[in-house]
């Protein structure tokens, strides 16, 4: 009985970060529009998206390969499981001795391989142009990364992510590289998910669009999957942050239904005031240039290493 518990409250959380993904986006979307005075749709509005997207049969070009066809699937699998594996409103989960920063870089490094491999596929001048732009800025948004996971694994003692939140409720005072992984960690999330300043995703643009440029030839229920990929990506940052940096609330191992429901109670919480600040944030900034994309995420990197030499420092006195 303890182990079926135990799955159901892990397919709980999947089943969780599953639908409240297209949430997060259409309360990004309606704070930015009350922010320009507007309107703006409802924020269940990417549920109707994706509903429609799904009864529309997809069209696929006559010279794609099978990696077209497959590539939607691979990327919703593998962003779907990394979102799944971040602590949301527990810890101590069946799977959380794989919720490991290292692995949920790897399975995010794969879906934007496989999604740069299928915009390359067709052979289009607008596929090759984003797959490009994407792996340019993988190329230092991934190092950033890999320097924010040495600092915190150097806090925790751990890149296990229960392991951090419970480091981080137990207290570790306030530190400056703390501070710089969190802005550095930030500045790669708004890059990851193709966000304002980096790129702008409400534009079709061909000489700003990045990550609209590798799925213009998608359609129907491949490009459903990408979409709902794209708003499980950032969910999984936003809960990554709150994970880390805010981790209260969260349910221990072994807690009861009254610590669960607290937790998702401050889970909800916490996306809402993450979609509302990143809303806010990109009402306030204009998208910058593609050359200044490298410097913006080489910020992001010697933020990272500098907390980690901090880290060091410290600890050598």
């Amino acid at each position: 009985m303890a182990l079926i518990s135990h799955l159901l409250i892990q397919g709980g959380q999947m089943l969780l970060v599953l639908a409240l993904a297209p949430l997060v986006t259409g309360l990004v979307r309606k704070v930015k529009a009350r922010l320009y005075r507007k309107r703006g749709a409802s924020i269940v509005q990417p549920y109707r998206d994706l509903a429609r997207l799904l009864r529309k049969e997809a069209v696929v070009a006559e010279g794609a390969s099978w990696l077209f066809r497959a590539a939607p699937y691979l990327i919703f699998a593998a962003t779907w499981v990394a979102a799944a594996l971040v602590p949301t409103f527990a810890t101590g989960l069946l799977f959380s001795w794989s919720a490991d920063l290292i692995a949920i870089i790897a399975l995010l490094g794969s879906a934007r391989f496989f999604l740069a491999l299928a915009g390359m596929d067709i052979g289009t001048s607008f596929g090759g142009l984003g797959a490009s732009r994407e792996m340019m800025i993988s190329s230092l948004a991934e190092p950033a990364m890999i320097m924010i996971v040495f600092s915190l694994a150097l806090v925790a003692g751990s890149t296990q992510l229960s392991t951090m939140a419970g480091v981080m409720l137990a207290g570790v005072g306030l530190r400056v590289s703390l501070a710089l992984a969190l802005i550095a960690l930030m500045i790669v999330a708004l890059a990851e998910n193709a966000r304002i300043p980096v790129d702008n995703p409400s534009t079709h643009l061909e000489l700003t669009m990045v990550h609209e440029a590798m799925v213009l030839e998608y359609s129907g229920r491949h490009l459903a999957l990408i979409e709902l990929s794209a708003q499980l990506k950032l969910l999984l940052y936003i809960s990554l942050i709150a994970c880390v940096f805010t981790p209260w609330g969260l349910a221990p191992a072994g807690a009861g239904a009254g610590a669960f429901a607290l937790g998702f109670v401050t889970y909800g919480a916490k996306l809402v005031c993450g979609a509302a600040l990143l809303g806010a944030f990109e009402a306030s900034i204009a998208k910058m240039r593609v050359f200044r994309v490298p410097d913006f995420l080489g910020a992001a990197l010697m933020l990272g290493l500098l907390g980690t030499l901090l880290l060091f420092v410290s600890r050598g006195l």
